[in-house]
Parts: C-alpha cells; structure tokens; sequence
C-alpha cells in the first residue's frame, strides 16, 4: 500500500506546469513551480518543517513547547499543521492588512491568533515583530520562529525546491522569477541553482512601499520608500538576514492594481487559482520579458492559493473599491 504516515510527509515535490494564454507574448518556456500542493497549500510548507526540526535538534524547541511568529498566514499554517503533528501549540501574530481567510484559517487549525496594525514602524511595540518578540519573551517553553532571520528558512529551499527545480528542467532553467518576503525561497533555490550553473538568473520581485530593489541597487536602506501597501505577503520594510542580496541579479516592482488584477487573470485564463503574490510574480516576469530568449526555460514560484483572498482579489465589488476594475 502507498501511503504516507502523517500530512507532513506531504510536504514538497510539487509539480511544475507550463504557462499557456497569459504568457504568449513571451518566446521562452514559461513554467510555474506550483507550490499550493503543499498540504497547507504554500510554499511556507517547506521552511515550518525544516524550522521546527532543526529547533528541536538543537534544543530551541521542547517537548509540549509553544510556537510563537509574526507571519502573513501562509508559514502560520505551516507551523500549525507541523506542530498538530508533533504536539505543540502555535500562536501567530498577523497585521490587520491579511486577509479575514487567512485569520479564519490558522484558527481553523488551532492557532492562538493575534492582530496588529499594518501602519506602525516595525519597533513600534504595537508592530506584530515587536509583538511576536514579546510575547515569546512573556510566554514559559515558547520558542520564537521569527522567520526573517532564521537560517532554517533558506536551507529548507536550498535541500529542496531548488533540487526539484534543477531535477524538474532536466538542468535547463536558465532563470528563477519569484516574490521576495521574508528571502528564504530565493536565497535558498537561488544559491543552490547558481551552484549548479552560475549563468542562472535569479530576480526578485518587489512591490511600492518595499526597501528591496532600491537596497539591492544602491545599498541606501531609504525610509521614504516605506509606505503601506496591499499586496500581500511579499515585500519589507525590514532587511531579513535571509535575504542573500549577492544571489539575487536584479529585483523588479509590481503595483498593487497589477498584482490584484493579474491574480484574476490567473484564474480566468490559466485556470490557476492562486494568492495575491502569483498575480504579482506573473506580472513582474512579463515585465522582465526583454531578458528572455526563445531557447530560455523560466521557472515562476506561485507562493499560496486562491482561497486565502476569496473576499478580496476575487471579490469585484471590493476590486472596484479599491480602484482595480474600471467597470
């Protein structure tokens, strides 16, 4: 019989699909690394097992600990779903700008959940970083995640999205388009893809209100970029230690109207119901399509699903309030 012995063992070897209709401008092979496999449909999947096993190694994290994180949602589920697993209690802090399904979620699966407001500094005490912090310091047997600066992050897509990657192209991709949040999926698959051929270009895609591309192009860490933005889940107002800025060739922005409006054309032309971030990675790539030729193989990370923004970018009436759809 061909089983596996709890839902974690679920976790990676996700598919790779061609890109069709939304990509036809683009003479190369456009293919997506389709991540809502995971059990808690993300990527985030990947870097909560790989975090919690090496905290447990090292002693980090004890029998009937409590896991504590600032997360956007997605890495929530998928501490949560490890530590149903390995019976631990998981307390997430989300800011207010996350999507209601995402908050609904994480308490589906038994998540303590704390909000914050978006529109604070990141050491306001009132910012989910500094609330995660504290409460990690308040909590007896906790252990802090923080999934920024954590090294458990980058290595989880160095042993494995990067391999699937290189194995899935039979060695032929020549360029890795994915959205930069937190740095571990494009550190980790970048690093280990520039190791197995260092023509190989990595870009990272960015949204208005990140410090990333300006960071990335002049090492000036500018205060006036940093203003609140809706895009979800990629972008920082911080540097995280496991953004590798030396593995990443250039970083492209995306606006907030785009990536709204590119999450729909996902569904609608591609049937790929995804997050708000695939809408932003689809748009930043074509973009990017004068760095492309007929003979390249680019590869495309879609982080989370679509049911994470059901009242959100697939909501029209919330689009047109936004200013999205014209009509």
């Amino acid at each position: 019989m061909d089983y596996s012995e709890n839902i974690i063992e679920t976790i990676g070897n996700t598919p790779m699909v061609k890109m069709n209709k939304i990509v036809s401008e683009i003479d190369a092979l456009v293919l997506a690394k389709y991540e809502t496999f995971n059990p808690g449909n993300s990527v985030k999947d990947r870097m909560a097992l790989q975090m919690i096993k090496d905290a447990e190694d090292d002693g980090r994290l004890k029998p009937g600990g409590i896991i504590i994180e600032g997360t956007s949602g997605n890495t929530g589920m998928g501490l949560a779903l490890v530590a149903i697993v390995k019976g631990y209690k998981v307390i997430c802090v989300i800011s207010d700008k996350q999507s209601k399904e995402k908050m609904d979620i994480l308490k589906a699966v038994g998540c303590e959940v704390h909000v914050c407001p978006t529109d604070v500094a990141p050491g306001d005490p009132r910012s989910y970083y500094s609330t995660a912090k504290r409460l990690a310091e308040e909590t007896p047997n906790s252990w802090y995640v923080n999934q920024y600066d954590n090294p458990s992050n980058t290595k989880a897509h160095y042993l494995t999205t990067g391999p699937e990657i290189w194995k899935q192209t039979d060695g032929k991709v020549t360029h890795f388009v994915v959205g930069v949040g937190t740095g571990g999926t494009i550190s980790g698959v970048g690093k280990y893809l520039k190791e197995k051929n260092p023509d190989i270009k990595i870009w990272g895609i960015d949204t208005y209100g990140s410090v990333f591309k300006k960071y990335h192009e002049t090492g000036i860490f500018d205060d006036n970029e940093i203003y609140p933005y809706v895009t979800e889940g990629i972008g920082e107002d911080i540097l995280p230690k496991n953004v590798n800025f030396d593995i990443i060739d250039g970083f492209i922005k995306v606006t907030d109207k785009d990536a709204a409006v590119y999450t729909q054309k996902l569904a609608k032309e591609e049937g790929m119901f995804l997050g708000n971030s695939a809408g932003t990675a689809i748009k930043g790539l074509l973009q990017l399509k004068e760095n492309f030729s007929k003979n390249d193989v680019v590869v495309v990370l879609f982080h989370d699903h679509g049911s994470r923004y059901v009242g959100k970018m697939y909501n029209n009436e919330w689009m047109k309030s936004m200013g999205y759809l014209d009509c």
